[in-house]
């Protein structure tokens, strides 16, 4: 027996409103380009964010430098948590954000180990034999590994600990030489301290803020994100006093 009008309309009506609810539940997922230092702290903000709208983000974990490269050849992400400011100007400068870059936070650049290691005279320990290998992150890509490198040279120890150093792609990657004892001491992130405390111990010094250039962390709103109000919100969240609280835990410097 054939359908009757009212029951193809009735279908009709019911194929529409999934078709509606499932471009909603995809209009309410944001693809986050996050810089390597946030691993950790962008999967709380990621739940509280989740919390308050209902909205889910997927982050996209890289260095600063490669995800920007992969913003430029069009890869589709919404919003853009940088480990700098230069960055983020880049890409609006050259039309891939909407908006001028803004600072969410600053970094702070420690020493660390897995090793139970006395940090007060770091400079002159990192030249003994007992360290073999010492870990930072791509300079030309990485803030964190551009702030550590300013800090050995200022230290006058960059030059001579050339054949010890061990370069990651990304904090990420330093973060792992480190907690697996691939390296003997790193230069990475707070925030690092705060993801391992219930897993293991981690010995470490934070290196005073006047010797490397401040890791100012700016957030951007991409042009794939245009009319996306969900990303709006995301935007603004990452500013808001909640946020600004979940990144003061992690170790990072806010207003």
């Amino acid at each position: 027996m054939k359908p009757s009008i009212k029951q193809i309309q009735l279908r009709a009506i019911i194929l529409l409103s999934c078709l509606f609810v499932s471009a909603s539940a995809f209009a309410q997922s944001l693809k986050i380009a996050t810089a390597a230092n946030l691993q950790s702290v962008i999967k709380v903000l990621g739940i509280d964010f989740y919390k308050r709208t209902g909205i889910t983000i997927e982050p996209i974990i890289g260095s600063s430098g490669n995800l920007t490269t992969q913003i430029s050849n069009g890869a589709p992400f919404d919003v853009f948590l940088s480990a700098d400011m230069g960055f983020p100007e880049k890409l609006f400068t050259t039309g891939f954000a909407l908006k001028k870059p803004v600072v969410y936070a600053s970094g702070s650049l420690i020493i660390c180990s897995t090793h139970n290691i006395e940090f007060d005279n770091w400079e002159r320990l990192l030249l003994t034999p007992a360290i073999k290998k010492v870990a930072f992150a791509n300079p030309a890509i990485a803030p964190y590994g551009k702030a550590a490198v300013e800090v050995l040279k200022l230290k006058g120890v960059f030059s001579e600990i050339q054949s010890k150093i061990v370069q990651g792609e990304s904090i990420a990657q330093v973060n792992t030489y480190i907690s697996t004892g691939v390296v003997d001491v790193g230069f990475t992130t707070q925030a690092f301290v705060k993801d391992v405390e219930d897993k293991q111990t981690i010995y470490w010094k934070a290196i005073g803020p006047k010797t490397y250039s401040p890791i100012q962390q700016g957030v951007v709103i991409l042009k794939h994100a245009e009319g996306n109000a969900a990303a709006e919100k995301f935007y603004q969240y990452i500013l808001s006093t909640d946020a600004k609280k979940i990144f003061k835990e992690y170790g990072y410097i806010v207003e």
